[in-house]
C-alpha cells in the first residue's frame, strides 16, 4: 500500500512517543488519530523530570521543529550530579554552568508533552479511549475496539501504549519480566522554601546514594519538588507489604530500612509528603523482535521496555518516532516503512536496553558509590 493512500493511522497511546509520532505524521499530511486511555491532563500526573539526550530524544525534537521552544523550557542546570555512599561520603559532585548548553538537559514530563501537544491539531487526539481488542478486516485493515464501546478501522495501527501494552500481544507472545528492583516514590514539595538545607544538599539536579541492594535516587523537578525513588533489590512481593502500611508506618519502615545510612540521606525520607507511589521495575527481553505485520507495529516501552537506569526510556520512544519518520522519508510503500523502521528500532533499542541492564547491575552492586564516582571522573578525563 502506498503511503499516500493511507486514510487513517491509529496511534494507541498519548505519551511523549505517541504525541511526537502524531506531530511528525501531521507535518507530512498523513491522517492520524491518537487514542489515549487517560484524561486530557494525563501526562501531568505521569512521572517526573526527564533528561533528553542530544543523540536520541533531541533528534526528534529537532525534526519536529521544536528546538528553540524546547531550549526555552529545559533546565540545563538540571545536569548537576552528586554520588554519595551510605555513610555520606560524596564520591562525585558536578555543578554545571547553567548558561552553558549541556547534552542532556532536564524537562518535566508534563511540560514536554504540552510542548508537543500544542502543535498537534486537537481534533486528532481522543481521550478516554482504552484499547480493548483488535482484528483484521478482509482488506487487511485493522479494526480496533475500545472499552467505551467505540470501534474504528485503520490502515495502520501503532501501539505506543507503554509497559503493559495491550497491543503488544498481537505481535509477540513475550511478556514483561520483573527486574528484581522495586521503588517507593516519595515527593518533597516546596523543597527550597520548606527544606532549604536539603534543597541545597540535593543541588539543582540529581543525587544518587548507592549502597549495594539499596539506593536513594533524588531529582529536583521544575515545579520545585524533589522526587525521591527509594529503591531496593528485592522479590516482587515486598512492595505489597509497603503498600499495606499507613503513611506514618511507611515512613518508620523506610527509616528503619536505611537506619545505617547518613542522617542527611535519611532526611529525604523524613521530609517527604503524603504523595507516594509504588513501582516494580519491569523489562522486556533485550533484543526482542517479532514477525513483521504490514499494518501493525510498536513504539516506545510497548516495543522495548527497559529499566530506567540509563535514562533511555523516553529518549528511545522519541527516537523511535524519529526513526519512523525517517523510514517514511526513504520509502513509498507502508510495508517498506514498517520493515526499515523495525530493523533500525531493534538495533538502537537493544543497545539502550543492554546499557540500562548493565547500569542496574552496576548501581546495585557492592561499593557502587565508589565505582560510580570513579566512572564519572574517568569520563571527564
Amino acid at each position: 500500500m502506498n503511503i499516500k493512500e493511507i486514510d487513517k493511522v491509529a496511534i494507541i497511546g498519548g505519551g511523549p512517543g505517541g504525541l511526537m509520532l502524531g506531530l511528525l505524521l501531521q507535518q507530512r499530511d498523513i491522517p492520524f488519530t491518537i487514542y489515549e486511555k487517560g484524561a486530557q491532563n494525563v501526562n501531568t500526573d505521569r512521572g517526573g523530570s526527564l533528561d533528553i539526550h542530544e543523540e536520541s530524544g533531541q533528534l526528534a525534537i529537532h525534526r519536529a521543529n521544536l528546538t528553540e521552544e524546547f531550549k526555552s523550557l529545559v533546565r540545563f542546570e538540571g545536569e548537576d550530579t552528586k554520588v554519595v555512599a551510605p555513610d555520606g561520603q560524596v564520591t562525585y559532585k558536578e555543578v554545571v554552568d547553567a548558561n552553558e548548553e549541556g547534552g542532556r538537559p532536564e524537562i518535566d514530563r508534563g511540560e514536554l508533552c504540552d510542548l508537543i501537544m500544542k502543535h498537534i491539531d486537537q481534533r486528532n487526539i481522543r481521550y478516554q479511549y482504552q484499547f480493548e481488542r483488535m482484528e483484521s478486516a478482509a482488506d487487511s485493515k485493522k479494526i480496533v475496539h475500545f472499552t467505551n464501546g467505540d470501534s474504528i478501522t485503520a490502515d495502520l495501527v501503532i501501539g505506543v501504549d507503554g509497559a503493559f501494552s495491550k497491543v503488544r500481544p498481537y505481535l509477540t507472545s513475550h511478556d514483561i519480566e520483573y527486574t528484581g528492583i522495586s521503588m517507593v516514590e516519595l515527593n518533597i514539595d516546596r523543597a527550597q522554601e520548606d527544606y532549604p538545607q536539603l534543597y541545597e544538599y540535593n543541588q539543582r539536579g540529581k543525587m544518587m546514594a548507592l549502597g549495594g541492594d539499596r539506593a536513594l535516587l533524588a531529582q529536583l523537578n521544575g515545579d520545585g519538588r524533589i522526587k525521591v525513588y527509594v529503591s531496593f533489590r528485592t522479590d516482587a512481593t515486598q512492595l505489597d507489604y509497603y503498600k499495606s502500611l499507613s503513611l506514618a508506618e511507611l515512613q518508620d519502615q523506610l527509616l528503619n530500612d536505611f537506619a545505617d545510612w547518613a542522617p542527611e540521606l535519611q532526611d529525604y525520607i523524613k521530609c517527604a509528603g503524603e504523595e507516594v507511589y509504588y513501582r516494580r521495575i519491569y523489562k522486556l527481553p533485550i533484543g526482542l523482535t517479532w514477525k513483521s505485520d504490514q499494518r501493525l507495529t510498536l513504539l516506545g516501552d510497548a516495543a522495548h521496555l527497559m529499566s530506567p537506569f540509563a535514562g533511555e526510556g523516553v529518549n528511545t520512544a522519541l527516537y523511535d518516532a524519529f526513526l519512523f519518520d525517517q523510514a517514511i522519508e526513504h520509502n513509498t510503500r507502508i510495508e517498506d516503512v514498517i520493515h526499515e523502521y523495525e530493523e533500525a528500532m531493534y538495533l538502537s533499542s537493544s543497545k539502550s536496553a543492554q546499557e540500562s541492564q548493565d547500569n542496574l547491575e552496576f548501581m546495585f552492586s557492592d561499593h557502587a558509590a565508589s565505582k560510580m564516582g570513579d566512572f564519572f571522573k574517568s569520563d571527564l578525563e
